[in-house]
């Protein structure tokens, strides 16, 4: 009995006597996001996704043209709070991915419609195209039709061309007074503005490689002629109150209210023109 009670004893004083071993620092855990490796996040944040310039981050998932499901918040963010009011109720709906970069694939090959269908998801209706082994949804024009076939070059030539409605090409190489839609800021990156149900762009005039484009606010903007663009209007798909009601858009009171000074027109002079062109300045030019 005394000698097990000494072993321990003596065991327990070389255990506090011994070194204690050094502590190796685990590297932190790196995340693929898009091209850029981001240290992982212990708690739930989606910081790291938004906070990246990378624009590929958002091309993390593959391409495909079947339905996919969403979950509606009723306007609560993660914590619970309503954080947008209005929002609540309605028709369960699925997203459609829209291609919006067309000169993703070869350019020059044509494109048959397949079907034109309406989008829960946006205020244009949107249609299947195919060409080769490929299909992809894109935004539809007001008098596009299954069957048609659609164009797309990236060629900039001497003569204007003439483009159909549904044709994308660059601004570069379209006659001056087109009416555009699905406009690119930078060429390459993708359809950004005009993508509205029933809005159109104009094509005001090409100067020194560089393209003026009237938005339909009645702004200006300045990109280079390689961005490319779609001819013709977005085409607009009526909808009665209860369509509204079923995309989760509450009826409004049908009460009368007095209107005040705030409701009458206001004219204000257009904003400066908005340039995503590097021009040079005036010292590098001299």
């Amino acid at each position: 009995m005394a000698v097990s009670s000494l072993t321990r004893a003596l065991g327990a004083l070389l255990l506090s006597s011994a070194p204690s071993l050094p502590q190796i620092a685990q590297p932190p855990r790196l995340v693929c996001l898009g091209r850029q490796l981001l240290p992982a996040c212990l708690g739930f944040s989606t910081s790291a996704a938004l906070s990246t310039t990378n624009p590929l981050w958002k091309c993390r998932i593959k391409y495909t043209t079947r339905p996919i499901g969403m979950k509606k918040t009723g306007g609560r963010d993660h914590t619970g709070r309503i954080t947008v009011h209005g929002i609540g109720g309605g028709h369960k709906q699925r997203y459609r991915m829209i291609d919006f970069r067309r000169l993703r694939y070869e350019p020059g090959a044509e494109e048959k419609v397949i079907q034109v269908r309406y989008d829960p998801c946006r205020s244009a209706d949107i249609a299947l195209v195919a060409g080769g082994k490929r299909k992809r949804w894109i935004v539809a024009t007001e008098n596009m039709q299954p069957g048609d076939l659609l164009k797309t070059s990236g060629h900039i030539g001497r003569m204007a061309v003439s483009a159909s409605e549904g044709d994308a090409y660059p601004l570069g190489a379209l006659p001056v007074g087109t009416l555009i839609n699905n406009l690119e800021s930078h060429p390459g990156k993708g359809a950004q503005y005009i993508r509205a149900a029933g809005t159109c762009g104009v094509l005001l005039r090409k100067v020194n490689g560089t393209a003026i484009v009237q938005l339909p606010s009645k702004r200006h903007m300045q990109v280079e002629r390689g961005c490319l663009c779609i001819g013709g209007v977005p085409r607009e798909h009526t909808e009665a109150a209860a369509a509204k009601h079923a995309r989760g858009s509450p009826p409004h009171t049908g009460s009368w209210h007095r209107k005040g000074g705030w409701a009458g027109r206001k004219i204000k002079p257009l904003p400066p023109m908005k340039s995503y062109v590097n021009l040079p300045s005036a010292a590098a030019r001299a």
